[in-house]
């Protein structure tokens, strides 16, 4: 009696409880293999793609290589057909055309590539004792204390007056120098180590050694920046006033790594969000013709806000949207309301080291599958796009009829803190939105943490996102 009392308690759990297992046990050999196999092309792309312009580059190319032409407005589309659109080379979209077209609205997928970093100031190059240094503004919010000490690698490009633009990268090779932060030693740190880690390391103390040899034996001023002017100028043809226009930052030299004994994750710079943005994109490239248009954006400057003509906030997915809906005689704003949305970003992974942080009930963690998040914000909410319930329930019934592996998570305790993704941009044209990504350890982090089931969990979510019928 108590062991048929016992299966029936059991048998009812299975009912009503959510399954909570480690995503491992409930998927088999071959998906870990497959999951595998996928991460090995997202590693390659984290190497190539450090800053947007670099993942813009990278994803027209791909795009290129598998049937993508660039969208020409006064152009007539088919179902199938493959376009993208390039904004500015920090931006881009790809749509596969669907056989209703926009006429039902459109799925769109998004997410980000651009991820916390040193950029250069205006002005940045300058000597102190003998020692030149770089001034650096960081982007996105950072641990400062984490820069110090990471060997950083110079990325971007110059433009230069006469209508040139060079492109730069210093630093990723191994007969490359890098560059370095560098720290104060332990004999001497008792202030600074008893300081509140805002004051021990400020914005002001983030400048990058970049030479210490002088251009030659002459009793001039400012020798060593002279020196390192010199070699910018035989390199790139660039002088001091070029850094007025460019956009060059420093982000870590090294490159994605697996992690831990059995290879089941990936450690590298930039998880968030190029994560979500690389599965994004290959689920993109495997669809081939969708019931309704498919877009893929991949944008810039969600680390800062989202502002800017690269940004969600600018009109530039909106005003692509209503030319492919002008051709199938439609209005923006009647797309919009029917359209649907997965917002492609990160979420962060319970780390059992920080335990006190996180809800546990409500926690994502490593290999439980794609995240979804109903809603991010701060505090009471704010600043967030919250999911309706209907939509909610549409989001699980496609996922559990694709047997993609999935969990849902909030960003740490209620009053820990807080931050924001570009789901809201799109819920503010009459969209639905929902967060769905990969959980991510150490974000934010020069070395962030990942687990390769998650990504590829990721990229199937997408991929039935955009081909259900």
């Amino acid at each position: 009696m108590m062991e048929q009392e016992k299966s029936q308690a059991k048998q009812l759990k299975e009912k009503l409880f959510m399954n909570r297992k480690n995503g491992m046990t409930k998927v088999g050999a071959e998906e870990i293999t497959k999951a595998d196999e996928f991460c090995v092309g997202y590693a390659e792309f984290l190497n190539k793609a450090k800053t947007e312009r670099e993942a813009v580059k990278y994803a027209i190319q791909t795009a290129q290589a598998n049937g993508f032409s660039e969208f020409d407005r006064t152009k007539s589309y088919q179902a199938g057909d493959k376009v993208y659109v390039n904004n500015r080379n920090q931006a881009i979209m790809l749509a596969v055309i669907g056989r209703n077209g926009t006429k039902n609205g459109v799925r769109l997928g998004i997410a980000h590539i651009d991820s916390p970093r040193l950029d250069l100031k205006p002005n940045p190059l300058y000597e102190s004792h003998s020692l030149a240094m770089m001034k650096t503004h960081y982007y996105g919010g950072i641990k400062k204390y984490q820069w110090p000490t990471v060997p950083l690698a110079l990325h971007g490009v110059v433009a230069l007056k006469d209508g040139s633009v060079m492109d730069v990268t210093v630093g990723e090779e191994d007969n490359e120098p890098c560059f370095v932060v560098t720290d104060l030693l332990p004999h001497l740190a008792v202030e600074q180590m008893s300081q509140v880690m805002t004051k021990a390391f400020t914005g002001e103390h983030l400048n990058v050694l970049v030479g210490s040899r002088p251009f030659n034996t002459d009793e001039e001023s400012e020798n060593v920046k002279l020196n390192i002017l010199n070699i910018l100028f035989e390199k790139y043809g660039m002088t001091e006033e070029d850094f007025l226009s460019a956009d060059l930052t420093m982000v870590p030299a090294f490159r994605s790594r697996d992690v831990g004994f059995d290879r089941s994750m990936i450690g590298s710079y930039g998880h968030d969000d190029r994560v979500c943005a690389y599965p994004a994109l290959m689920a993109a490239v495997d669809t081939e013709t969708p019931e309704s248009t498919v877009i893929t954006v991949l944008t810039d400057r969600e680390e800062i806000g989202s502002d800017g003509n690269t940004g969600m906030k600018s009109t530039y997915m909106a005003d692509f949207i209503a030319d492919l809906a002008k051709a199938d005689g439609m209005e923006l704003r009647h797309v919009m309301a029917k359209s649907t949305c997965l917002s492609a970003d990160v979420n962060a992974a319970f780390d059992p080291t920080y335990a006190s942080a996180f809800e546990l009930n409500n926690a994502c963690c490593i290999n439980n599958g794609a995240v979804i998040t109903k809603y991010t914000g701060s505090g009471g909410k704010y600043s967030t796009s919250d999911a309706s319930a209907e939509y909610m329930a549409k989001i699980r019934r496609l996922l559990d009829s694709h047997h993609v592996l999935w969990q849902t998570g909030e960003l740490g305790k209620v009053d820990g803190g807080g931050g924001g993704t570009i789901a809201k941009f799109v819920a503010n044209l009459n969209a639905d939105v929902v967060d769905l990504g990969v959980p991510v350890l150490s974000m934010h982090a020069p070395f962030e943490v990942v687990s390769k089931l998650d990504v590829y969990e990721t990229y199937r979510a997408l991929y039935a996102f955009y081909s259900e019928e």
